[in-house]
């Protein structure tokens, strides 16, 4: 008798274009009531079809600084959509386009670039929850006119957070939870046309790994050199929702053979309660990264060249605590400087921006005044300028309403924050999203990528 089971591999081929319409089509004048009147399900939405966007002014100027920030419609009865600013010092915070995706009350999560700036991806947090796809790309050949290019969902997994654009095209996704939203999530790969053809791990031992222990990838960090990835593991998804009594964090992080997407070594944190956010020190020598444990407020550093007691690759070791109100501050997401200096971390529901010199690795600085009140309501996705001499911090997180147990307080305000020479920040200006879309019910910016095009012959994307 022939095994009825289907290879790994093959599903993940199955799945390299999947994308499903609504389950309920748009019908004029029938399902904007639907839309505006479902009642909040105990898990799974009224997968109604999105509320049309409201008109807006374009600006024509050509800012040499944009910054793109992908953003959820307040009301999640609106389309949410990709919003182009300019961060030029002369016009900063001028609305230059909206683009729009066909579906609504995604939770709108991670933005990355691909490395010609052609395209950006951005995913879905709660995308699952109306069964919608999951990831969504934006045409950015032109970067004042960005278009929706297309969506998908992988078969697998759902969940879209951390992504790292492929040297040859396509991305590496991780995917926080499995196609249910509960553990395991995989390590998505994509190709050049941005479709799925991989969902790792796909070899059984590796299988077996992320079966045996919470695997709920978060952070995604890649040396390509030394053809490591390093994944966290932060919270399985599904815990957040109710009916759960609470969230189920995890304290380990996977150590991956780049060429061979196997798991090579899972390494724990004992206690962390949550490990959000891994990236490698760029330069370091011993392609050190660090990681943010949530529940001790600490940061700890990975040396994935190094054997354990059991002499199987990668170690870690507490490299800095970052003090008693950093401690269970729901997420703790990092931007690293490219020369290796400073590292930034904000503190979500601490309301902080914490600043470190990691310069020498064996005396660690902190730059900032922990007890300072800082002009910020629930810091989360930070990223440093392609320039150097900035931060972008979106004030929001999650907000589950009445379905979830996570519900972070935020202004969603976008901060532009200017870094000194010390590495010590001076905040500046900010961008009120909450004002900017009053028809929408505001609008939730989760997260940022920045386009510099100073140097014409020499743009840079990030």
């Amino acid at each position: 008798m022939k095994s009825a089971l289907v290879p790994l591999a093959s599903l993940a081929i199955l799945g390299e274009c999947l994308s499903l319409p609504p389950l309920i089509p748009s019908i004029p004048g029938v399902t904007e009531v639907l839309t505006e009147n479902a009642p909040p399900l105990p898990i799974l939405q009224v997968p109604t079809p999105p509320l049309e966007s409201p008109p807006f002014t374009p600006s024509d100027i050509k800012p040499k600084k944009i910054g793109y920030f992908w953003t959820g419609s307040g009301d999640k009865e609106h389309k949410d959509f990709l919003a182009t600013y300019s961060l030029d010092d002369d016009t900063f915070g001028t609305l230059l386009w909206i683009t729009d995706v066909p579906s609504s009350g995604n939770d709108p999560h991670h933005l990355g670039s691909s490395l010609d700036g052609k395209t950006l991806v951005g995913g879905g947090l709660l995308s699952l929850l109306k069964t919608q796809d999951t990831a969504f790309y934006f045409d950015t050949s032109n970067p004042y006119r960005p278009k929706f290019k297309k969506s998908n969902r992988a078969l697998l997994a759902s969940i879209a957070d951390e992504i790292r654009a492929k040297p040859d095209g396509g991305f590496y996704i991780t995917y926080m939870g499995s196609a249910l939203g509960t553990s395991p999530g995989r390590l998505i790969e994509t190709d050049e046309n941005f479709d799925i053809i991989h969902e790792w791990p796909e070899d059984l031992e590796s299988t077996l790994n992320i079966l045996g222990e919470q695997h709920s990838p978060h952070g995604l960090s890649i040396d390509w050199d030394k053809k490591l990835i390093l994944t966290s593991d932060f919270v399985e998804p599904i815990s957040i929702l109710k009916p759960s009594p609470a969230v189920r964090h995890a304290d380990t992080l996977r150590l991956w053979d780049l060429d061979t997407k196997k798991i090579l070594n899972t390494i724990t944190i004992p206690d962390a309660g949550g490990i959000q956010d891994v990236k490698f020190i760029p330069g370091n020598p011993d392609s050190a990264a660090l990681a943010t444990a949530v529940h001790l407020g600490q940061v700890w550093i990975i040396y994935p060249l190094r054997k354990d007691a059991n002499g199987n690759q990668g170690t870690a070791e507490l490299l800095y605590d970052l003090g008693p109100k950093a401690r269970d501050t729901v997420a703790i997401y990092t931007d690293i400087t490219q020369d290796g200096r400073f590292i930034y971390l904000t503190l979500t529901t601490a309301n902080h921006i914490a600043a470190l010199d990691i310069s020498d690795l064996s005396n660690v600085k902190r730059l900032d005044d922990p007890d300072e009140d800082q002009p910020t309501v629930g810091p989360h996705y930070v990223k440093v300028t392609p320039d150097q001499k900035h931060l972008v911090v979106t004030d929001y997180f999650v907000q589950t309403g009445e379905i979830g147990i996570i519900n972070t307080p935020a202004d969603f305000n976008a901060l532009y924050i200017d870094i000194n020479d010390d590495g010590s920040l001076s905040f500046n200006r900010t961008i009120d999203f909450s004002k900017e879309f009053p028809e929408r019910g505001g609008a939730k910016p989760h997260s940022t990528v920045v386009f510099d095009l100073t140097d014409p012959e020499n743009p840079l994307y990030y």
